[in-house]
């Protein structure tokens, strides 16, 4: 064995070889470090501007053409309502999407062509979906710019997340467990019920909060869809015009007085305190009920 290496030759290499590790390891943590600092900058700056401005009268005002009086009520109260839709359309859908892919339909070409189109979907540009929205829901539809149609243009938007997410959670499933459940008599629709959904409802809980936390922070599609950026009332059904987080954002941002800067701030605050709510719920949920098989 001892004939067959050249150790001389192993020597002159070990060198370069440690040196290109460890080039790459710094390269690395530099690219660690750069999305880091990014971050950091990026709250700093944000905190630092809405310091002063975040109290309860913020939270319960309604927009206002002067930054003191100005609150996020109407968006905040607006992206609830949103999610009313949003959620129950795309998971139904999705999870059914996902489920008959996975454990009803035969894999051939056709099959192949809907992952191939599903998978590409999520890769759509968000505006894409706005203006199919638009077309369907707003003009063909006439639902006009209500929570209706802005809530499923936005579950068409995060639909192929959803839909992958849970085809991801189904299949890392073992098949033994569905094997046993055909052994004791159970049907497929039994087998999927009892013990393919409860073993894969972490994974697809927590990648589906994570694509509604996608919908809730979107724009384009809303910008395309006519959303108000200014709105002084609550909607009280699904029909009622409303307004966003994200809009009433992006109107403040583009006034010319420079405190809407300040308050534009307090409203991207709002907006993370959100996120960082749906994105533990979806933590909690994965490790709750993760099993190891």
């Amino acid at each position: 064995m001892e004939k067959l290496i050249d150790k001389q030759r192993v020597v002159q290499h070990m060198n370069g070889r440690l040196l290109r590790n460890n080039l790459l390891k710094f390269l690395f943590f530099l690219a660690t470090v750069f999305g880091l600092i990014v971050l950091i900058v990026l709250l700093y700056r944000i905190l630092t501007q809405a310091i002063g401005w975040l109290n309860f009268d913020f939270l319960n005002n309604f927009p206002s053409r002067r930054p003191e009086d100005a609150g996020i009520k109407a968006g905040l109260v607006g992206s609830l309502w949103l999610m009313v839709i949003v959620a129950p359309v795309s998971l139904i859908l999705g999870v059914g999407t996902a489920i008959y892919l996975e454990e009803y339909a035969k894999k051939n070409r056709f099959t192949d062509f809907i992952q191939t189109n599903i998978s590409n979907l999520a890769g759509v540009p968000s505006i894409v979906f706005g203006l199919l929205g638009l077309t369907l829901f707003v003009r063909e539809l006439n639902l006009g710019r209500s929570i209706l149609a802005a809530g499923l243009t936005m579950s068409l938007l995060v639909l192929p997340v959803i839909v992958v997410a849970a085809q991801e959670a189904i299949r890392a499933v073992p098949n033994q467990l569905r094997e046993a459940s055909y052994g004791m008599g159970a049907t497929k629709w039994q087998t999927i019920y009892r013990i393919v959904l409860p073993a894969a409802i972490p994974g697809i809980l927590t990648g589906s909060i994570l694509a509604l936390s996608r919908a809730i922070g979107e724009t384009a599609p809303l910008v395309v869809l006519g959303i108000p950026t200014f709105l002084a009332y609550l909607p009280r059904g699904i029909l009622d015009t409303f307004t966003v987080m994200p809009m009433q954002i992006y109107n403040w941002t583009s006034r010319p007085q420079a405190d809407f800067q300040h308050v534009a701030a307090a409203g991207i605050v709002v907006l993370l305190v959100v996120l960082i709510l749906m994105n533990s719920i979806a933590i909690f949920i994965r490790n709750k009920f993760q099993k190891r098989y």
